[in-house]
Parts: C-alpha cells; structure tokens; sequence
C-alpha cells in the first residue's frame, strides 16, 4: 500500500499509479445511468442529432468540472469535507453536504444491485416468465398498494442486498489500493468485454437496425429546442460522477506529481464512450422486441428501471441465445453498480476518517454497518420501491445540482479560487488550462446548472410528484433535501479530532478572502500561522507565505532530517521557526502567480 508520509501529516493511502486511478474513476462514472439512462435520453432528444449537444456538454461543463473536482482533492489532499476546509475553513460544509448526499444514495443503490444480480441468476431459467412486469411488481417487489413506510419484508431481496453491503465491507476494508484500486482494474475491463459480447450479439438479432435506425436518425431541428440542450447537460453532469465528493476523494489518493487534465479526459472520453456502447447494444435489443411484437421502437423504450427489469427480460425470453445475454447484461449492470456504490461510499469513509482521525477499518466499520443496516431496514420491503422513487429523485434533482451549483459560485465568484486551481492543475499536467478553462466552470457551468434547479423546482411545486401523497413527498422528498443541508452544518460545528494531524495542517495554502489578506499581511504574519493551513503545495514542493504569494516569490525548504539533494521540503514553513537566513527565495513558477 502506497502512503504519503510526509511530516505533520497522518499516513495517507494512494493509488500506485495514475492507471489505477483512471480506472478507478472510470468505475465510479460507469453506472446504472450509462446503462438505462442515456439511450433513452438521447432517443427522446433528438436522436442521432443529440451526439452535437452532447459532445458539447461534455466539453464545456463536463471534463471542466471533473478537472475542477481533481484540482480541490489533488492540492488539498483530504476527504470532501477536509479539502474544502483547507481551500477555506468557511467551506467545509459544502464537503459534508456532498458527503450528505452519499449517504442517501448510498442506502438505495445497493438494492438495485440486489436485483441485478438476482437477475442474472433468473436469466437462466427466465423465471419472470410471459410477463415480466407483472413479476417484477407483483411476484418479485410485492409492491403494496399503499405508499406509506412499512416493514414486510422480501428476503430474497433481502439477502441479496446485504450480500451486495458485504462485498462492499470486504473491498473498503482493504484499502484504496488493494481493495478500490484492484476491484476496479479487474471489474472494469470484465464489464467492458461482457457488454461488447452483449452488444455484438444484440446486433444480430431481427430488428435490430430498426432499434439503430430509431436511435441514431437525427431530428436536425431538436437542436433548436432548449429542453434538448439541458438534457445534453444533465446526462453529462449525472453520469460523470461530479459534484458529489467522490473525484474529490479519489484525487486526494493521486501522488503528487499526476497528471490531472489528461487522466480528465481519459476519463471523460472512456465514459461516454461506453454510453453510446450502451446505446447501439440497448436500441438493437428493443428493435428486436418491436419486430417481435409487431410494434414500434417509440412504444417499447424506456428508460431505468423499467428498461432494465421489464423490458430487457421480455427481450431475453424471446430472443435467441437469450440467457447468456441475460447473464451478460445483468452482470454487467451488477459491476457497474457495484464500482460506483464503492465510490459513493468512499467519500463517507474518508471524511469520517479524517474528521475522527479514525483507522480505515474502525472508519469503514463505522460507516458501512449502520448505511447497511438503514439500506436493509427500509428499502428490500413492500413500500420500498415507492421510497426509491421518491428519494433518488429529490436526492438527484435538488441535493446534487444545489450542491454542485453553489460549489461552484462559491469557488467562483466567492473566493475567487480558479485561478490558483487552474494553476495547480498546470503544475503537474500536459494539458495545460487558460482563461477559456475559468470561463467554462465559472460561467457556463452555473447558468444551466442554475436553469436545471429551477426547471425541476418549478415542475415538481407546481404538479407534484408522481401523483404521490403529499405527506410523503414532503417527508422523504422536500424534507430529506433540507435535512441533507442541516446535517452537513452541524457536522462541520463540530471539532476535528486531536488524534489525527490531518485535521491542523494542509498541504497547500488555503484561499482566504481580500479582508483577511490585508489584515494578514499588515500584521506580517505567515500563511501558517492559520492552524488549517500550511504552506507546501504538494505538486511543487514549495513554500508559501502570504508575502511571498505577493511578491511572486517562494521559499524552498529543507526538512532537517533530509539528505542533501533529496529534495524533500518541510511542509511546516515560517512556523517551524527557521530562521530567514537558512531560506533561499527564488521566482514563483505560476502555482500562485
């Protein structure tokens, strides 16, 4: 296991390599929603015409965001919450919000895990059988007729989500590299040949090009509608990962000298990639069914869960070889889920871990035991389906996008904090980013986030939700929203742990407003006399003091214990209590500039 052991800091974990970490993120983006969501999204908004906006969105506010997520983790080395605190201790609960919204997703997504692979197993003998529908609501959820909260439970459902928590237990028990790393190196690319075996043969079926055909003729004048251009992107945004705490995270797990705009793009590109994958291998599956049923494309997609566990089981029973493709989709459903709740739970881990100062294990514990026992209690029910429903909708539609949204402004126009992210991401990087970078995540970003808030927000005041008792939505929609706020406050009132050193010192100076800069600087104090932050940035390995990030200067440090040429540096800075004349100035290479 690889750890950063640098002085003044609690031993980190990391990723041996950027490899393992693309891989790692690529297995967080690659999700349920690249498989169910994207091809009807692209379908209902203009067809083939949709890859412009798409490709566009991706673009502008997609790989911008992910490379503004792994510039905050990267620098600041911390958890959601810890990075956010370092970059300025007034935003630490925009961390904890984030790490709020995992919790919620957490607790339900490993029950669709639950039912992939329960499904996988059904592929064999088709069990749904003539009319897998019915089966799904009535036979396998035993979904009640009531939306209330109650506790019948289904313990096949049952089982197979608390063997989906266990897994999980067992991989984030081994840590960042040996548990997340290698999961993700050997489940990515098994998901990947199983969806292209999937695909390939869903390619041969009858119909199949009608399925294409519907899928990829372009409407030219859906490029006009704006609707269409903010679907574009919220699947960007939605699929990618962003927002929520996990690149954070895992970028936090980079070493210090990684390229963060490539492995962006690498991963950006690598995620829509198997989104169209998903596509050509969905579309060609329900062009079959509509030359089966004698009906056409437009009547048989669908979208989540529907697609997944109604349609593609009818597309199973009558298709040729249909249970090994079956058996492939189903499986490769259950791995993309399973990398992604790896992720999502991760950014819960770490920032326990580090606001207690706990070991992974007693953080894992932690964590993991009580969201299972939640995840358990309340979902693999009667009434846990209409729960789903209204939670991952609230949790998607309000909690990430506002999330992300005032991230973002507060980054922005608050502290003005892209320009020394940007330079961060320049420092270790072969892609190097500009004003056109800044513009993107400062300005595109926040207007169709904004409109997307306000579109959902209007919809559901005025029309409700899904016909669904008022009291519910209120509790388990609105409230939940609003609780997600509450808990990220009080969480970051409360004091870091003494035990671990995490908590006292950064890697990298924080972004402190104009007024406390004056006042600072006027006082002729250092940077570090702030006990939550240091001044090192760990891709340089330099020293910065207020005064010196004013001059354009920096001060390279040697740790005492160093061998000469090392090039190890004392993350302490001024006050380590070293003398000015045992430091050695030199011109700032842009990291603050």
């Amino acid at each position: 296991m690889s750890t950063d052991t640098t002085r003044g800091r609690a031993a980190k974990e990391a990723f041996s390599g950027r490899t393992m970490f693309i891989f790692a993120a690529i297995g967080s983006a690659v999700g349920l929603g690249n498989i169910w969501r994207f091809p009807y999204v692209a379908f209902d908004n203009g067809g083939g015409a949709f890859i412009i906006p798409y490709l566009v969105a991706l673009l502008t506010a997609g790989i911008p965001l992910l490379m503004l997520d792994y510039a905050v983790g990267h620098r600041y080395r911390g958890s959601a919450p810890l990075s956010f605190r370092r970059l300025h201790p007034k935003l630490e609960t925009i961390g904890w919000w984030q790490l709020a919204i995992c919790v919620v997703i957490a607790v339900y997504y490993a029950l669709i895990i639950g039912w992939a692979m329960q499904y996988t197993v059904f592929s064999f003998s088709k069990a749904w059988g003539d009319d897998p529908a019915t089966f799904f609501m009535s036979d396998y959820m035993q979904v009640s007729d009531e939306v209330t909260i109650g506790f019948d439970f289904i313990w096949p459902v049952f089982i197979a989500t608390a063997i989906a928590w266990l897994v999980l237990l067992i991989v984030l028990m081994m840590g960042v590299q040996n548990g997340i790393g290698k999961i993700n190196v050997v489940l990515i690319p098994l998901l990947v040949v199983m969806f292209l075996i999937m695909v390939g043969m869903a390619l041969t079926l009858p119909g199949a090009a009608a399925g294409l055909d519907a899928l990829f003729t372009p409407s030219w004048s859906a490029l006009g509608d704006s609707s269409v251009w903010v679907a574009a992107y919220g699947q960007i945004f939605f699929s990618l990962s962003v927002g929520f705490g996990i690149m954070v995270t895992y970028a936090s797990y980079l070493k210090p000298r990684s390229d963060l705009s490539g492995s962006a793009l690498v991963v950006g590109f690598a995620n829509s990639s198997f989104e169209i994958l998903a596509g050509i291998g969905v579309f060609a599956a329900l062009g079959f069914m509509a030359s089966a049923s004698g009906t056409e494309v437009a009547d048989v997609a669908t979208s989540g869960i529907g697609l997944a566990f109604i349609a593609f089981p009818a597309i199973i029973s009558q298709a040729p070889f249909g249970t090994l493709i079956g058996v492939l989709f189903f499986g490769a459903l259950a791995f993309a889920g399973f990398t992604s709740l790896t992720s999502i739970v991760e950014v819960i881990v770490a920032g326990f871990r580090d606001k207690l100062g706990l070991s992974r294990p007693a953080a894992v514990a932690l964590v993991v035991i009580p969201l299972a026992a939640i995840s358990l209690l309340f979902f693999p029910t009667t009434t846990g389906l209409n729960l789903l429903d209204v939670v991952d909708a609230f949790v998607n539609n309000f909690g990430i996008v506002a999330a992300a949204l005032v991230s973002v402004l507060l980054l922005t126009a608050g502290f003005s904090a892209l320009p020394t992210l940007r330079d961060h991401i320049n420092s270790v990087s072969s892609f190097k980013l500009g004003r056109t970078w800044m513009i993107m995540v400062g300005g595109v970003t926040p207007v169709i986030l904004g409109y997307i808030l306000i579109d959902q927000l209007t919809e559901t005041v005025s029309q409700g939700y899904n016909d669904m008792p008022q009291w519910f939505v209120n509790t388990f929609g609105w409230g939940m929203a609003v609780a997600l706020i509450v808990f990220a406050y009080l969480l970051s009132r409360l004091p870091w742990s003494r035990r671990t050193a995490e908590a006292l010192t950064s890697p990298a100076p924080a972004i402190q407003d104009a007024y406390v800069d004056r006042g600072t600087l006027a006082r002729h104090k250092p940077l570090s006399h702030y006990q939550d932050t240091a001044t090192r940035t760990p891709a340089l390995g330099q020293d910065f003091s207020l005064r010196a990030i004013e001059d354009g200067t920096v001060v390279q440090r040697q740790a005492p214990w160093a061998h000469a040429g090392s090039g190890h540096t004392d993350p302490v800075g001024d006050a380590a209590g070293r003398s000015s004349a045992q430091v050695q100035p030199r011109r700032s290479e842009g990291e603050l500039s």
